[in-house]
């Protein structure tokens, strides 16, 4: 045959090797191997090499030809059985027919069989046919009963997969196939694979429930699962890493309604949509993967025997055992093998069908024909399919059933249990009764209210008490309810007015009525009451029955009553705060004023500012200082003690004044920061701080300064603005004796100096140094006075801890 005139498959896959005599098409051979070892084909080596590929070419083209065998031989007996007559006429008439039609004698008798059969392959193949009934239509049909013979020669699920591959999906263009089995519980076992490594079917062996795979897809979606490529759906699966942008198809395998397990199909690189003529072959090739999973157990070995599982009459006799009631249902197929129902195969004796029919008119009746709303909102039938299908067990609390009876519907609320045991469903349900249910919700009620329900009737004198009345008077249920006319001897002497009022407005105006009254009980306890009743009026306007209830409001009363002790107590509680509040912002401002008096120091601007911590504690342990010392030099200096309250603010006191005692010594800021460390650790009770110390001489226009602790003061020089390098010194109060290292700084004009404790910029979500470039980019914005600059920091503060701030700031002139 000419290259022009070769066949190819539906998929475009490559040409179709020529048939053989008896008609079956061997497979296609690709290149013989290179000799490993590079030996010539005259040497030993490539003559064996010659050898071996000779062997297994010849091996491939009987397979073939036995495969394509078996379906002459099926062929022959239909026609032995339609025409009555003997093999070899049969065989002699089936060469004339495939001659007559020019085509293989095994094409003909693929079109013999699917005549024949109408089966699933028959709708497939006749798909292909009626596209355009060529060669590569008929080679389809060919290729798809060689896969069916195959798969039913086959002794496991390992062979049906290398079946299905070598004979139908190699064709497509697929290079691998993965035959999943279901568990019961969800779970899938890799029971054949073809085209993928043996390393690689160990590692997929076993899925477990509940992990989502492309096969789990294909078994939850039911629908089958088409994926243009693996890197799209980001889901693992069996040779992911070979082909990570290949298509894969995941279609459920199975028969009568029921889903035995998964055909998984690998395609090298990426899959684009299929003609509907592919698709439905696919879906025949996993219903024949279905027939050979359902004879065996997921997981099970060649040769071992089936799982046994309980059928129909075992399932019954569990179904009995059973306190709840309880349905056995069967799946009910059509003439095609198709599930459309479930019969009703027993009910045990505690079922209630929620219609009130007998038990025998359920049993035995189609699910959908006993009860045909669960196919409804219920999706009772759906349920049940869908277990019956997959074999997961489905629970819900609650449901609620509908069924129809005389065209009158009926509902219920149940809860539902179906499971699927061998080839049966047990579906269990408890049902409640509306109306018991409505009645238990309302005694429910009544008890957690303290509610007692009564009725009298006026003309007999005949009174019903609910048991939760007697309760609340104390009484036992043997005892007589008390009639309403008596109810003022049973009350407190002080409530007889509003008790009379209430049976004025009821017995003589007939008009409902309530009152609030203090019950006395035989056993000395009283209860705070509140009585609700109507009246019922006869067809002539007479009063004959009254209705009502009693409430227990002891609680609520004396809650009241607590409430309103509370409330007052509140009230003074609130003032004595609003008080002690005003009290201690006094003394706030006279330890640590808003804002300093101005400075009379030439050529020098120094402002502050203080901020409270935004708690109850108003008074805080951060304190700032400028003063003019007698030596001509400007004291600066901010603090901030550890702690709130009014502890820290009296450390904070000690140590300002102790500063400016020791200032007037003419010493260093290292010096004083040296004594005052001795003052925190000695005269404080051992209290820890921080500080910066600095001394500004207006002649030379310098400040010496020196740090224990604290963050440094930052420079505003043009439109730049830094921090001061650090120099060392540790936090005051913590060793008993230390020593500060101190520095100076020459101003220019016009230059500022920022000192700050750290409730200006400290946050918890950000370090201490990008909320010190925070202050730095917003001292560089420097406004026209040295006010408007501090007030800026406080406006633009990120400060997030309610800490108390403290800032000083001077420019030179």
């Amino acid at each position: 045959m000419s290259t022009s005139e070769q066949q190819r498959d539906p998929a475009g896959a490559g040409p179709v090797p020529e048939p053989s005599a008896s008609g079956a098409r061997p497979p296609a051979d690709g290149p013989a191997p290179a000799d490993p070892a590079g030996a010539s084909p005259t040497s030993p080596v490539g003559r064996l090499a010659a050898t071996v590929e000779r062997l297994r070419r010849e091996v491939r083209a009987a397979q073939a030809e036995a495969e394509g065998r078996a379906l002459i031989e099926l062929a022959k007996g239909i026609l032995v059985e339609r025409l009555g007559c003997g093999p070899a006429q049969a065989a002699r008439q089936l060469a004339e027919l495939a001659e007559q039609a020019r085509v293989t004698p095994l094409e003909f008798a693929v079109e013999v069989i699917n005549q024949a059969a109408r089966d699933r392959v028959s709708e497939v193949t006749d798909a292909f046919l009626a596209t355009a009934g060529g060669a590569r239509e008929r080679d389809s049909a060919v290729r798809l009963r060689a896969a069916e013979s195959g798969a039913l020669a086959a002794d496991d699920t390992q062979a049906v997969a290398d079946s299905l591959l070598e004979h139908a999906l190699r064709p497509l263009g697929a290079v691998a196939v993965a035959v999943w089995a279901a568990g019961a519980d969800g779970s899938l076992t890799l029971s054949g694979s073809a085209g993928f490594s043996p390393a690689e079917a160990t590692r997929w062996r076993y899925v477990p429930p509940e992990v989502s795979t492309v096969a789990r897809r294909g078994l939850t979606e039911r629908t089958g699962q088409w994926f243009t490529s693996l890197a799209a759906t980001g889901l693992p699966t069996i040779g992911r890493h070979l082909h990570p942008d290949g298509g894969r198809v995941a279609v459920p395998a199975g028969t009568g309604g029921r889903i035995h397990g998964v055909l998984e199909i690998a395609w090298p690189g990426p899959l684009e949509p299929q003609p509907p003529q592919v698709v439905r072959q696919v879906e025949a090739l996993a219903e024949l993967c279905a027939h050979t999973l359902k004879t065996s157990a997921p997981g099970q070995a060649a040769g071992q025997e089936p799982r046994v599982l309980p059928d129909a009459a075992e399932l019954m006799d569990l179904a009995d055992g059973l306190h709840d009631p309880a349905l056995v249902l069967v799946p009910h197929v059509d003439g095609d093998g198709q599930l459309v129902d479930f019969r009703i195969q027993h009910v045990n004796s505690r079922f209630l069908d929620p219609a009130g029919r007998p038990r025998a008119v359920v049993n035995g009746a189609l699910l959908l024909e006993a009860f045909p709303m669960a196919a409804g909102k219920s999706e009772l039938f759906q349920r049940v399919e869908r277990v019956y299908a997959t074999g997961e067990v489905y629970r819900a609390h609650p449901m609620h059933l509908t069924a129809l009876v005389d065209q009158v519907p009926l509902s219920a609320v149940a809860d539902i249990s179906i499971s699927r045991h061998g080839g049966s469903v047990l579906l269990i349900w408890r049902i409640e009764d509306e109306t018991a249910r409505l009645a238990s919700l309302l005694q429910h009620a009544q008890r957690l209210g303290r509610i007692g329900g009564f009725e009298e009737n006026l003309l007999t004198g005949e009174i019903t008490w609910n048991d939760q009345l007697f309760g609340l008077y104390g009484r036992a249920p043997s005892n007589t309810p008390v009639p309403l006319e008596e109810l003022p001897s049973h009350a407190h002497p002080d409530d007889a007015v509003a008790i009379g009022r209430f049976l004025r407005t009821l017995l003589h105006h007939r008009r409902p009525a309530s009152a609030a009254f203090r019950l006395q009980r035989p056993d000395g306890v009283t209860r705070h009451i509140r009585v609700v009743a109507e009246p019922v009026l006869d067809t002539d306007g007479r009063l004959f029955v009254v209705r009502g209830a009693y409430q227990d409001i002891s609680a609520q009363h004396w809650t009241e009553v607590a409430l309103a002790a509370t409330r007052d107590q509140l009230a003074h509680t609130e003032q004595q705060a609003t008080e002690r509040n005003r009290l201690t912002l006094q003394l706030q401002h006279a330890i640590m004023p808003p804002t300093q008096a101005p400075l009379r120091v030439s050529g020098l601007d120094v402002a502050v500012r203080y901020r409270p911590a935004e708690t109850e504690q108003l008074v805080g342990g951060d304190w700032y200082d400028a003063v003019v010392l007698p030596s001509g030099l400007v004291l600066l200096c901010v603090g901030d003690v550890a702690g709130h309250g009014i502890e820290a603010a009296t450390s904070m006191v000690v140590l300002r004044n102790a500063l400016r005692g020791l200032a007037v010594t003419g010493a260093g800021p290292g010096q004083l920061l040296s004594w005052l460390n001795i003052v925190a650790h000695h005269l404080t009770g051992a209290v820890t701080a921080t500080a910066v110390c600095a001394l500004y001489d207006p002649r030379r226009r310098t400040l010496r300064w020196a740090r224990a602790g604290h963050l440094p003061p930052v420079l505003v020089r043009g439109a730049e603005a830094a921090a001061l390098p650090l120099v060392r010194g540790m936090l005051l109060g913590a060793v008993a004796e230390a020593a500060y290292e101190e520095t100076e700084l020459r101003f220019a004009p016009q230059d500022t100096l920022l000192m700050y404790t750290d409730g200006l910029i400290e946050r918890r979500d950000r370090s201490v140094e990008e909320s010190l470039s925070h202050l730095l980019t917003t001292a560089r914005s420097a406004p026209r006075t040295l006010d408007q600059q501090l007030d800026r920091l406080l406006t633009y503060s990120r400060s997030d801890t309610d800490d108390d701030t403290c800032s000083v700031g001077i420019r030179v002139a």
